[in-house]
């Protein structure tokens, strides 16, 4: 497989907490990456995150995914205990510049986010025709 994507520790340069929530250690949410002649598919399993709940950015040669899950319990009940944390997810990865990072697609179904991030044109395998002279 060619290395087009490369992963970072996700707590490496950045303080494990967002502005306005207490100290909380981030998640690495477990991916496959997929490669074929257009591009790389990328699954991230984010069991509990919402659409609203869920950052994705590209920052120079670097994609940052970051999520809070929720949890809602029974109407008109209180916790009294609980064990289930609600975590915050968080991954780095160094992207590769034969992608084009302009053209992600970015879909979440049933707790697994997918992303599609194709090659540049330029970085896509071509046939070359050969002329008899």
């Amino acid at each position: 497989m060619n290395r087009e994507v490369q992963t970072t520790n996700p707590n490496a340069g950045a303080p494990a907490t967002r502005d306005s929530e207490q100290q909380q250690p981030f998640v690495v949410p477990p991916v496959d990456v997929f490669e074929d002649a257009s591009g790389i598919t990328l699954l991230a399993d984010l069991p509990g995150v919402a659409k609203d709940r869920l950052d994705i950015r590209v920052d120079g040669d670097v994609l940052v995914l970051e999520a809070t899950a929720s949890t809602t319990g029974p109407q008109n009940m209180e916790l009294v205990y609980g064990e289930a944390q609600v975590p915050s997810y968080r991954r780095r990865f160094t992207l590769s510049r034969e992608l084009d990072t302009t053209r992600i697609d970015a879909q979440l179904k049933d707790g697994v986010l997918r992303l599609a991030i194709p090659k540049a044109e330029e970085a896509k395998p071509r046939r070359i025709a050969v002329q008899a002279g």
